[in-house]
């Protein structure tokens, strides 16, 4: 059992780096969450049944996860930007700085919106969506525009 484990967590651990970067801003606070999603998940193996896609049931518990430690303490999420060591074309410049805002952007929002848009952009159906989070397809629709609307807004220039 424990050799499944782990290969399924080295084979899915993007999804819980992802789900790290997006509510945890140092590297100490992100690897704090990293094991306690290692932790949870390991705990909820043994009663994971295949009903759904391992990646959908690990973003499930990794969410939950951070959303539950994320209520216990206040973390402050501070927008740190993507540094590289190449020189990049004025294109990719501009680029990277688009993306930089959005994230910024998507940081911005509320704790269950972050959650619904980061699995879109994962390209999860609006259902895969609605079962990890735990709304209706029509209530992640609905949530996915009103999101769409805000980002927009933010990233609108000035």
């Amino acid at each position: 059992m424990q050799t499944a484990f782990l290969n399924l967590l080295d084979e899915h651990q993007a999804i819980l780096h992802k789900v790290c970067r997006l509510y945890r801003d140092t590297a100490q606070d992100r690897e704090d969450l990293f094991q306690e999603m290692v932790y949870h998940l390991w705990k909820a193996y043994p009663s994971f049944r295949g009903d759904s896609k391992v990646s959908s049931w690990m973003y499930r518990i990794a969410l939950n996860t951070a959303l539950a430690t994320f209520r216990k303490r206040e973390v402050r999420i501070q927008y740190q930007a993507v540094v590289t060591t190449e020189i990049p074309t004025a294109e990719q410049d501009d680029q990277q700085e688009k993306t930089n805002e959005m994230w910024k952007a998507i940081k911005q929002l509320p704790a269950i919106d972050k959650a619904i848009v980061t699995l879109y952009l994962d390209e999860l159906s609006y259902r895969q969506i609605g079962d990890i989070i735990g709304l209706s397809e029509s209530n992640v629709g609905a949530r996915l525009t009103r999101i769409k609307i805000k980002l927009r807004k933010k990233l609108k220039p000035a």
